[in-house]
């Protein structure tokens, strides 16, 4: 765990360029955020790490001492499966944020998609399955011949294949197998 002091010190380093938040703990992320505030740092970057708050991450305009920051995008295991949807949703955020009115609907996607991540990344068995999940994804889109891991311990979770089922049926607008299907060809020449 580091503290609000560590990232404002880390903030005030004048190399520093960005700062990826991933603590999947709200009090941290804001730790983060109001540390990098307090630097005066505006020229700081920060990046979402947090795969299971992605789309509040990044609608939220983070308000702090008559200051306000956001978050200008994601470095997000999430993100490594279902790519093409992915920028395309940071597309629709970045121009949700500059309407007057934020469409509730937007809560509805950020529970979608941590539901998701919940299947892709295993928190039901400690994060067992994370990379198995993620193989597993880019199996299923031709991409990998297997979802094999270097560590042959390393598989899918009892039950995550019909979770990765159940979320690719349930919110097909996050699944991007069309596109990779019309430039796998391509892609494998």
């Amino acid at each position: 765990m580091l503290s609000y002091r560590f990232w404002r010190e880390f903030a005030e380093i004048p190399e520093v360029v960005a700062i990826k938040i991933a603590p999947f703990d709200r009090y941290q992320t804001l730790d983060v955020v109001r540390a990098a505030m307090d630097s005066g740092r505006d020229d700081v970057a920060l990046y979402t790490g947090n795969d299971d708050n992605i789309v509040a991450d990044l609608l939220t305009p983070f308000e702090h001492a008559g200051r306000t920051r956001r978050i200008v995008g994601g470095l997000l295991g999430q993100w490594g499966v279902w790519t093409e949807r992915a920028v395309a949703l940071l597309g629709e955020i970045k121009r949700a944020r500059t309407a007057k009115r934020l469409d509730a609907a937007w809560l509805t996607r950020n529970a979608a998609l941590t539901d998701a991540n919940a299947a892709i990344f295993d928190p039901a068995h400690g994060f067992a399955g994370c990379l198995p999940g993620i193989h597993e994804i880019l199996r299923r889109q031709g991409i990998f011949e297997t979802n094999a891991c270097l560590n042959p311990h390393e598989r899918l979770s009892p039950g995550q294949a019909a979770e990765l089922d159940r979320v690719t049926r349930a919110y097909p607008w996050l699944v991007d197998d069309a596109f990779v299907a019309a430039n796998l060809s391509r892609w494998l020449a």
